[in-house]
């Protein structure tokens, strides 16, 4: 299975969207959005930002493992 490292975030504040690459090392548990400067953290049950607003989950989640505990 070939892991995928970019993700688009939408802010569900403002609804701007921006491609970003995911980190393969670490969870990301807070993004800015660039537009409306809003501090996005993950949903509930979500271990980072790129699972709750991205289109792509994060490495560990593509490769089947649990991310981050």
């Amino acid at each position: 299975m070939e892991i995928k490292l970019q993700s688009t975030i939408t802010c569900p504040n403002c609804g701007s969207k921006k491609e970003e690459t995911m980190p393969t090392d670490a969870c990301q548990y807070f993004y800015e959005c660039e537009n409306c400067k809003a501090l996005l953290k993950p949903l509930k049950g979500d271990c980072c930002v790129y699972c709750s607003y991205g289109t792509v989950k994060c490495p560990p989640i593509q490769a089947g493992n649990v991310c981050c505990e």
